[in-house]
């Protein structure tokens, strides 16, 4: 037997929440709300459990309203359909309520069986609703699926020419999957849809195309470059870009704004140290952000023609010392929070468990964890 569907009733008066309560109770199992305030508050907790808000707009503390405005900034009301249930019935009540996202108005006294049939409405009308979203993200792995392929064929290419891994492209796009998600949810004010999460992972492999052409002996020094030799290698950022730019399709295709961005500024640094167009703070995209510091992980904890491995501990203080310059401290507060996540993740995906032959699968399995699929 299927569990109940959850319904928060959100009134100030005990009576009318009780009312409610037991109009509803045999079909659903009910949470209460004293105030606006208790009401967020149980969201914080239980919002993914809740299936429906029956809100009342005059209220001490925190009104209908303040919950209304709290659900859009924290996007709680795209997920939870709320039927404002009021005695207030003024025209500029209702608009209000619309205008911030409510899906009915019941006004009181109730009627019983309204309540129900409105209630039950509007349950059906949501779960059409993620029966489409779950419609449309098996549309995207589909579509998604040739371009991650694609993609991974050209940056691994670059990787063996540059006598890597091409192992290197699976761990930071990884690594950028973890970061982006951890600091998604410490800014819930930014809202990015699935779509973009998934391209800014899948773009982040092409960080380094541009390395395509750098001298070989440049690229594969085994001692330390003269800085002669380090300006040219500075120049694979710019370059990537210039090619991502000459590729004879529209650039307003998303996935190609977020390689552009994330091949130009991956170098750039959060105080204006980086290159090539030394830009600071938030004038460097987010994606490029992410990717600065999956790269440098990665860099660090693998061996490389010029260096050992360091260990994950001695990577993360490293860069948590500013010894690879200067990162979004958001960004490094999420790699403090996510640290044990991505070394688990990153070991499984280690060239001593995996072999070259398998990145195109490993690819699929990122993207069907991402919608949260399975085989």
């Amino acid at each position: 037997m299927n569990e109940k569907q959850c319904v928060l009733i959100v009134d100030d008066v005990a009576m009318n929440r009780e009312f409610l309560g037991l109009m509803l109770e045999e079909k659903y199992d009910i949470l209460e709300a004293k105030d606006g305030e208790e009401a967020v508050q149980i969201l914080e907790q239980k919002a993914a459990d809740i299936d429906l808000l029956l809100l009342d707009v005059v209220m001490p503390n925190m009104d209908g309203f303040d919950v209304l405005n709290v659900m859009n900034e924290r996007h709680w009301i795209e997920d939870i359909p709320v039927i404002m249930v009021s005695a207030e019935n003024g025209p500029a009540y209702i608009a209000k309520g619309y205008d911030l996202g409510v899906t009915d108005y019941i006004s009181r006294p109730y009627d019983g069986n309204i309540v129900k049939r409105r209630v039950k409405n509007t349950m059906a009308l949501y779960a059409k609703q993620k029966r489409l979203q779950e419609i449309v993200k098996e549309e995207l792995v589909a579509k998604q699926k040739n371009n991650r392929i694609m993609i991974d064929i050209l940056s691994t290419v670059v990787e063996f020419r540059n006598g890597e891994s091409g192992l290197h492209v699976i761990r930071v796009r990884t690594i950028v999957e973890i970061l982006l998600e951890a600091y998604l949810a410490m800014h819930p004010e930014i809202h990015m849809d699935l779509e973009d999460q998934i391209l800014i992972t899948d773009a982040a492999s092409l960080h380094d195309i541009g390395k395509i052409v750098i001298p070989e002996e440049i690229l594969n020094k085994p001692g330390r470059l003269t800085k002669e030799e380090f300006e040219v290698m500075k120049t694979h950022s710019a370059r990537g870009a210039e090619m991502l730019n000459s590729l004879p399709v529209s650039m307003e295709s998303k996935l190609l704004q977020h390689a552009y961005a994330i091949c130009r500024w991956h170098h750039e640094r959060w105080n204006g140290g980086g290159y090539p167009d030394g830009l600071k703070g938030d004038e460097i995209p987010l994606s490029a952000q992410l990717v600065a510091l999956a790269d440098v992980y990665d860099a660090l904890t693998s061996k490389r023609v010029y260096k050992p491995a360091y260990s994950h501990e001695r990577a993360i203080e490293m860069i948590l010392n500013g010894e690879c310059g200067q990162f979004n401290p958001d960004i490094l507060e999420c790699l403090k929070q996510e640290e044990g996540k991505l070394e688990e993740k990153i070991l499984l995906r280690s060239d001593e468990q995996t072999t070259n032959v398998n990145i195109v699968r490993l690819s699929e399995e990122l993207l069907k964890n991402k919608l949260g699929q399975t085989e």
